[in-house]
C-alpha cells in the first residue's frame, strides 16, 4: 500500500484574476450593506488564498511511505502535473485537514488550469480511505477541529510552527522573497503529519 503524505501552501489570486476579484469584492459589499463591518479589499484579496477558485498553489510538500519529504514548487501547472504523476498509484492520501482543504484545493486548481487528475478520489466522510485526514480521525469526525500545532504538542512532538512561520504568514514571506523558507515549512508540516499518522494508527 503506497501512502502519500502531503500538505500545500497557497497564495492569493494571481494578477490576471485581480479584476474578477475586485468585482466580487464590490458585489459582496453591496450584498452585505450595513449588516456586517466593512472588510478592506486587501483583507478580501488575501482571503482568496483559501479559495481554490482564485487562490493558487505555491508549493506541495509530500512524502511517500517512509521516504524523505520533498517539495514541488514553481509553475503551478507543472507542479500539479508532477503531483498527479506521483499520486497515480497511491493507495491512501494522508494530511491534516486534507479532506476540507488541501485535496479540494488541488482538484479545483487542476480543473481550472487543465491538468487531469490521475485519480478520482471519493470524498465520502466517516472513513479513512482513500483519504486519511489526521484532524478528522483524531476528532473521530466530531464537529470540532484540532490544529496541527496543538495536536503535535499534545502528542509530545515538535511542532512545525515553531520556527518563525505559520500558514498565516506564507504570503508575507512570499512578498519578501523567502521562498525556500515556505517550502521548508511545508515539508515540516508533512513530516509532523506523518508522525501523527503513525501515532494514531500505532504503526510506528
Amino acid at each position: 500500500m503506497k501512502k502519500l503524505f502531503l500538505d500545500i501552501e497557497t497564495l492569493p489570486a494571481d494578477g490576471k484574476d485581480l479584476p474578477i476579484v475586485k468585482q466580487l469584492f464590490e458585489e459582496q459589499k453591496k450584498k452585505n450593506g450595513k449588516k456586517t463591518p466593512d472588510v478592506s479589499f486587501d483583507g478580501y484579496f488575501r482571503g482568496t488564498s483559501f479559495s481554490g477558485e482564485f487562490g493558487r498553489i505555491f508549493c506541495i510538500g509530500y512524502a511517500v511511505d517512509d521516504q524523505p519529504t520533498q517539495c514541488l514548487s514553481g509553475d503551478e501547472k507543472e507542479m500539479l502535473e508532477k503531483f498527479w504523476q506521483i499520486a497515480s498509484d497511491a493507495s491512501v492520501f494522508i494530511g491534516h485537514n486534507i479532506m476540507d482543504f488541501d485535496m479540494r484545493f488541488i482538484y479545483k486548481r487542476s480543473i481550472i488550469i487543465g491538468v487531469q487528475p490521475t485519480q478520482n478520489l471519493s470524498f465520502a466522510r466517516y472513513r479513512s480511505n482513500p483519504i486519511f485526514d489526521t484532524m478528522r480521525e483524531w476528532e473521530k469526525w466530531g464537529s470540532t477541529g484540532v490544529s496541527l500545532h496543538k495536536l503535535a504538542l499534545a502528542l509530545g512532538l515538535e511542532s512545525s510552527k515553531q520556527d518563525g512561520i505559520d500558514g498565516s504568514q506564507v504570503y508575507d514571506f512570499f512578498l519578501v522573497g523567502k521562498l525556500a523558507e515556505i517550502c521548508d515549512y511545508c515539508k515540516r508540516d508533512v513530516e509532523v503529519t506523518r508522525k501523527i499518522y503513525n501515532r494514531i494508527t500505532f504503526t510506528n
